[in-house]
């Protein structure tokens, strides 16, 4: 796991969150996502410089349409932004709850 990956587990797993049993590296279809709430159908991604990448971009672009076409809802966010801001990437997670 990458920092960014390490810090976001073990906030999830803790305080506000921990009752909401999120997998981490979980496979749905055909595809393995970094975090995943069954109760809300949540995935949460978390995406390193490779991500930006336009080519990359199309390509998560295209997963992510096919995680919802699935009935899946997809927030992604840069590790950059959980590093640095991971009170306020609790907060949206939160709000989507």
């Amino acid at each position: 796991m990458t920092l960014a990956e390490k810090l976001l587990w073990k906030k999830l797993q803790a305080g506000r969150f921990k009752e909401l049993k999120f997998r981490r590296q979980h496979s749905i279809g055909n595809y393995i996502v970094d975090f995943y709430c069954p109760k809300y159908r949540l995935i949460i991604e978390l995406d390193g410089k490779v991500h930006l990448e336009s080519e990359q971009k199309e390509k998560d672009k295209f997963r992510d349409e096919n995680l919802e076409d699935m009935d899946y809802k997809v927030l992604r966010f840069t590790n950059e932004e959980v590093l640095e801001e991971v009170k306020s990437i609790l907060n949206i997670i939160e709000s989507y709850l």
